[in-house]
């Protein structure tokens, strides 16, 4: 029992630190990559071949 309780707990701690991970990575690509992925996206379309 104590073993399983062991597991269960990294497992919770496992699943935290990737949620983490995640929510970090979305808050970066929602403020800095993808503005910028926009603002080069706008350039492209807009550009005319001069």
């Amino acid at each position: 029992m104590k073993a399983a309780t062991g597991e269960l707990n990294l497992t919770v701690i496992t699943l935290l630190a990737i949620a983490a991970i995640i929510a970090f990575f979305w808050i970066i690509y929602n403020n800095n990559i993808k503005p910028t992925i926009n603002s080069q996206w706008e350039n492209i379309s807009t550009y005319n071949g001069d």
